[in-house]
């Protein structure tokens, strides 16, 4: 709810805190803001642009894939490293999810951390609409990752990053200190059954090393996991899956079709990825 998360809450403008005003937020030089009737409230500056941002078919297709629970380990092994992360903090506080899309994995580690309220971050109203809806603690905020976050300085004790844009500066900002960033990113072997099958963007075996490079100013690493296993996929769970990810926004649909049509059905596919965690 997004009155839970209101506290935490930074106007894109001036920086300054959001309290509410009926249906909308309001920050003390006046800077208003409405809440939508799916729940979720914009906090885009006005030049912004949602044109990145996930459409309704990659969020219906990202919903259906992890409904279906095909990612459950992934869930699973970040709920675990975020009730380890905060095993010594105070039981209430912010979780925020940089790139929440539907809300799926905040959800997860909500139910890990009882007392805790949790922000989804992203770009995608549609993916919010969704992430609204996902969990009794959830707040939804339409923001861009790289701009300043709409969050006070120092407000999160935890902060997670799935499959997403990483802002480094920005998030040791609105950690506080001491505050942990879980970051799940996919290994070279992740889906490597369908990248050259289907002729889908790969994973550059220098990725983890260029993240730690990014995130080195700005936070410290303090531990990693990795996190694989097999899937047995349908025809219909392998287009879900291409449809729910980058290789959605450049993949030829005719080429797709025909390469999906030569898959085996089932097919056996490998699911890979770092579970890492930085510290400010």
């Amino acid at each position: 709810m997004l009155q839970d998360i209101q506290p935490y809450l930074a106007c894109p403008h001036c920086a300054q805190g959001l309290t509410p005003d009926g249906r909308a937020l309001r920050c003390p030089t006046g800077h208003s803001f409405d809440i939508a009737k799916q729940g979720y409230v914009s906090l885009l500056a006005g030049d912004a642009h949602t044109g990145t941002g996930d459409t309704a078919e990659m969020v219906a297709a990202r919903s259906d894939f992890l409904a279906a629970g095909h990612y459950r380990p992934i869930a699973a092994a970040l709920a675990d490293a975020a009730a380890g992360a905060l095993a010594d903090a105070a039981p209430d506080g912010l979780v925020a999810d940089l790139g929440a899309g539907t809300g799926h994995y905040l959800a997860h580690v909500l139910d890990a951390l009882p007392g805790r309220s949790g922000a989804a971050l992203d770009i995608s109203k549609y993916a919010l609409r969704r992430a609204a809806r996902a969990h009794p603690r959830i707040g939804a905020v339409v923001c861009d990752a790289w701009r300043p976050l709409p969050l006070l300085d120092g407000t999160a004790d935890l902060v997670l990053n799935v499959f997403a844009p990483r802002n480094g500066p920005e998030i040791r900002r609105v950690l506080r200190p001491g505050g942990t960033l879980l970051l799940v990113s996919p290994t070279p072997r992740h889906l490597r059954e369908l990248v050259g099958a289907l002729g889908l963007l790969s994973v550059d075996e220098e990725k983890q090393r260029r993240i730690d490079e990014k995130l080195g100013p700005h936070l410290t690493p303090v531990g990693r996991q990795e996190v694989e296993f097999g899937l047995r996929l349908s025809a219909a769970d392998v287009r879900t899956v291409v449809g729910m990810g980058p290789s959605a926004w450049h993949t030829d649909q005719e080429r797709l079709a025909a390469r999906l049509a030569a898959l085996p059905d089932p097919v056996e596919v490998t699911a890979s990825v770092t579970v890492a965690a930085y510290r400010r």
